[in-house]
């Protein structure tokens, strides 16, 4: 098959998906392997069984969701399986695939086996998702040629491939679409053990010591995602850098964090802000999530995506019909008494 034969010309040490950016991938914090890659255990011990299997058959892996909230590791799930498949992975997101012309370049060029990302699915056209329906389920692209009474439809066999999409909202995709895939996953947010193992690794991979204090404070405020406490650990570094600080402290930790405005529960200043516009000038809410944003001069799709999935998890916010309400560990976060949060929630 095509597959064996591909495979057979590339080693398990060099595969053909980081053979093009190794330079670049090696420069990231993104672990390699699924071995590496911390947390999620549910979907890695799926993906195991799906990638030996896909391996076995020397048949493409199926299709693949990846959804939750931004910063949990889809883009990083996806070069690890490309890595897994000794495949090569071409990255793409729905914005970027304005017409139909443009999905069929890029999947006419996929050779068998191969990967195609597209992050942000969900902001894929219903025109380009209905061309996606035939190349998911039988490796073809059904097209249409010219308009009007000489208009004819034309099918392109496809080679088979993987498509793996990731998104932040999972229900603005399209039924149809979100049923073609044979692997949905949702991430979700790291449990604090987790959360110090991945800073551990990123600190190890940076080259600084880390001490075991300070380790446990940057998990604590990376509010769940790998992403920010990687974003976090390279700050500290580069504070303890110009300090001339060998080894990352516990008070270069807490230093930093308050230059950066970052509490202990990995609140920032807009987290804070908007608990204590809601409780302050909204009496704790409901208040809708548009005057929630004009109050805040901030987007709608901001405090939504970026801010109030934390929020939630945390306890301090609660979403009503009615809209957003602060919830009694907010009046607490924010140095109310308690007397105004027995009153509202009485």
């Amino acid at each position: 098959m095509v597959l064996e034969r591909k495979t057979k010309r590339q080693t398990a040490a060099e595969p053909k998906a980081t053979q093009r950016d190794s330079e670049e991938f090696e420069q990231t914090l993104r672990p390699r392997l699924l071995s590496e890659y911390v947390g999620q255990s549910d979907i890695k011990g799926h993906l195991l069984i799906s990638l030996e299997a896909a391996k076995k058959r020397g048949d493409a892996l199926g299709h693949t969701l990846l959804h939750g909230p931004p910063g949990l590791g889809k883009t990083t799930l996806a070069h690890i399986l490309a890595r897994e498949m000794n495949a090569q992975l071409k990255l793409t997101s729905g914005p970027a695939i304005e017409k139909p012309g443009d999905l069929a370049s890029l999947l006419t060029n996929l050779q068998a086996g191969d990967i195609l990302f597209i992050d942000e699915i969900h902001r894929l056209r219903p025109a380009i998702e209905e061309v996606l329906y035939s190349a998911m389920e039988d490796c073809a692209l059904d097209l249409m040629i010219g308009k009007g009474p000489s208009a004819r439809s034309m099918r392109i066999d496809l080679k088979p491939f993987t498509l793996i999409g990731a998104t932040t909202k999972m229900a603005s995709i399209s039924a149809p679409l979100r049923d073609r895939f044979l692997h949905q996953f949702k991430l979700s947010f790291y449990s604090p053990e987790e959360m110090e193992l991945i800073v551990e690794r990123t600190a190890t991979i940076l080259g600084i010591p880390l001490d075991a204090q300070a380790g446990h404070r940057i998990a604590a405020s990376a509010r769940a995602t790998p992403r920010i406490a990687n974003r976090l650990v390279r700050s500290i570094r580069d504070f303890a850098q110009v300090k001339e600080e060998g080894t990352i402290s516990i008070d270069r930790v807490l230093s930093t964090l308050e230059i950066l405005g970052i509490d202990e529960s990995g609140l920032d200043r807009t987290d804070r802000a908007i608990l204590d516009v809601i409780v302050t000038k909204f009496a704790g809410g409901p208040v809708g999530l548009s005057t929630l944003a004009a109050a805040l001069s901030e987007e709608e799709e901001t405090l939504e995506d970026v801010y109030e999935p934390y929020l939630m998890q945390c306890g301090y916010l609660q979403r009503t019909a009615k809209g957003r309400m602060a919830t009694e560990h907010a009046y607490k976060k924010i140095g109310k008494s308690s007397s105004h949060s027995s009153s509202l929630f009485s």
